[in-house]
């Protein structure tokens, strides 16, 4: 219903849907491929190009049959990342990011793909292929190469919801009825919906922790017949997935909330923003909404509410991390290149194809059903008088116990580390590579807003895992992933990148770290977005936080280059064949 209104409305609308229709049928978009698409929505080849070129699962030449992306985020690189791409590219006939030649396979790394607590892992055809050994990689691919389905073989993915609070505590991994929190509306005015939610303080959880009833009233506010809900439900920040898991275990519960949401601000369509890397949920999602529209949860007088009409709908990214921005998701829904807006306005004032869009993401549409389904009072027994209700954390890493974490506002980091049992702890990273690191010296500090803001994940190393390659490995993330509008973001995380090697090589000097806190500095300050202003975050605390690691990284006496220099292993291959 929407969707169709949505594609008169603006045909462009229409082009991310198109170009996956082509590039899943042979791997890749052609030539005329692109001037169908022209002709079709009117758009020049030129612009379809650019969009194209934007996005990492786009592409234009044949991909393979198979195409495999391997994830290679720093916690794939600690279990084994080298090993199973070596796998691959020996059982495929496959280098790294290319083709073999008969066209049937395709090998290319990829960022994080959602599934950090079952590393490492793969996608193939974006079905998700999880604890991979070299074995398993062998018995893959010859299952693919005797004619299976990547469909009928991949892994079952576990929801490794490890902890939640005391069953009266626990809000969001709760017993689940739907239409449970649907039903409130019945009675209640929109504006009272917005006040319950209020009450709570709820924040948005996908890290800015705006008030969701704040941002939800603003937008009620606007003028105007038509506004939209939008899911963002992109989380690619590495190291996170609990928005993965609430969809495969409570798809119903985000739907909720997004109904709500609707009839809080007046709106009639909502948009869930699916990441590429989840299409192998798609299905589930969709027979999900289909379960709700013949429930009466989605259609005409929703909930049998006269005069709520209200629908969602499902689009499919195509791999752009930036794209977890809320202004460049909205660009990549309207088919064009997911770069961030400049901020004339907030999306509650002019989002979705210029209209007022609520964009909250997967989690806080849970957290906001969950209110209306308990009432503000029973949120407000749980967690801090400050901060109530939980948080639901994503841990991976050096733990005996990876998975989903529902924790109560105001639980130490400690805490986290005892139920996840963290194996000799030592470098803790908070809410992905753009949040924040924390020592072993902080581990009395609290989760909570005004203390460990932690977004979304948890990732745990241990003593014996480098920082400096962390670090790297953070660095080459954020420049791949740059959008490369601004001058901060694009030329500063390619000079971050020079400097870590620099400082790898035992080149750098002091100047080299001063010089390195002055464009963390400015990209800090003048970047576009998010991802230029937090890319340095982790890097400029680590150095405050591990003065001993770093200060054995510097060149005290400059002479690394004599340093650093390996004669034997300089003249070990001319030696061999010299010998030969």
């Amino acid at each position: 219903m929407n969707k169709e209104t949505t594609e008169i409305r603006n045909p462009r609308t229409q082009l991310l849907d198109r170009l996956w229709e082509y590039q899943s049928a042979k791997s890749y978009i052609s030539d005329e491929d692109v001037k169908a698409l022209s002709t079709e929505l009117d758009i020049s080849q030129v612009e379809i190009e650019g969009v194209i070129s934007f996005y990492h699962f786009f592409h234009r030449k044949p991909a393979g049959k198979f195409t495999i992306y391997l994830n290679n985020s720093i916690l794939s690189q600690h279990k084994g990342f080298d090993r199973i791409r070596e796998a691959f590219e020996r059982e495929t006939g496959a280098l790294t990011g290319g083709i073999e030649p008969s066209g049937q396979f395709g090998l290319f790394e990829t960022a994080c793909i959602g599934l950090s607590d079952q590393e490492p892992a793969a996608l193939i055809n974006f079905y998700p292929f999880t604890n991979l050994n070299t074995l398993k990689v062998k018995s893959i691919i010859s299952a693919l190469k005797q004619g299976a389905d990547p469909a009928d073989i991949c892994d079952p993915v576990p929801d490794n919801i490890r902890h939640t609070p005391s069953p009266d505590k626990t809000l969001i991994f709760r017993p689940y009825q739907p239409g449970n929190a649907v039903k409130f509306l019945r009675d209640h005015s929109p504006e009272e919906v917005i006040s319950e939610i209020g009450k709570t303080k709820l924040p948005g959880m996908g890290g800015a922790f705006f008030p969701v009833a704040r941002k939800w009233e603003i937008c009620r506010n606007q003028p105007g017949d038509v506004k939209y809900i939008a899911c963002n439900a992109d989380e690619g920040e590495p190291g996170t997935f609990k928005d993965r898991v609430i969809m495969n275990a409570l798809p119903g519960l985000m739907l909720e909330g997004m109904i709500i949401s609707g009839y809080a601000v007046g709106a009639e369509e909502g948009i869930i923003y699916l990441r590429a890397e989840y299409k192998w949920m798609l299905t589930k999602l969709e027979k999900c909404i289909e379960q709700f529209r013949k429930m009466n949860l989605l259609g005409k007088n929703v909930g049998g509410v006269r005069g709520f009409n209200f629908d969602i709908r499902i689009q499919v990214g195509a791999g752009a991390y930036v794209c977890g921005e809320e202004t460049a998701m909205l660009n990549s829904m309207e088919g064009k290149r997911g770069e961030p807006r400049a901020k004339r306005s907030y999306p509650v004032e002019r989002g979705f194809l210029q209209k007022p869009t609520v964009v909250n993401n997967v989690e806080s549409f849970c957290a906001a059903a969950r209110v209306i389904e308990l009432g503000a009072e029973h949120i407000l027994r749980t967690g801090t008088k400050e901060f109530p209700g939980t948080k639901l954390i994503s841990v991976s890493g050096d733990c005996y116990k990876p998975g989903i974490y529902e924790i109560e506002w105001g639980t130490t980091v400690k805490e986290v580390l005892g139920l996840c049992e963290a194996q000799d702890p030592f470098f803790i990273q908070v809410s992905g590579p753009s949040g924040i690191c924390l020592s072993m010296k902080e581990v009395e500090r609290k989760i909570q807003k005004d203390d460990v803001a932690c977004c979304g994940s948890f990732m745990v190393f241990n003593k014996s895992r480098d920082i400096l390659s962390i670090l790297q490995n953070y660095s080459d993330f954020f420049k791949s992933e740059s959008c490369g509008v601004c001058t901060p973001c694009r030329a500063g995380n390619f000079i971050i990148q020079r400097k870590l090697h620099r400082i790898e090589l035992g080149l750098a000097n002091k100047a080299d770290f001063e010089e390195i806190r002055e464009w963390g500095n400015i990209m800090g300050i003048a970047s576009r977005c998010g991802l230029g202003k937090m890319a340095t975050r982790t890097l400029l605390m680590a150095i405050e936080k591990f003065p001993e690691y770093f200060d054995g990284k510097i060149d005290q006496k400059r002479e690394g280059l004599n340093l650093s220099f390996d004669m034997e292993a300089a003249t070990a291959e001319y030696i061999k064949f010299s010998s030969s």
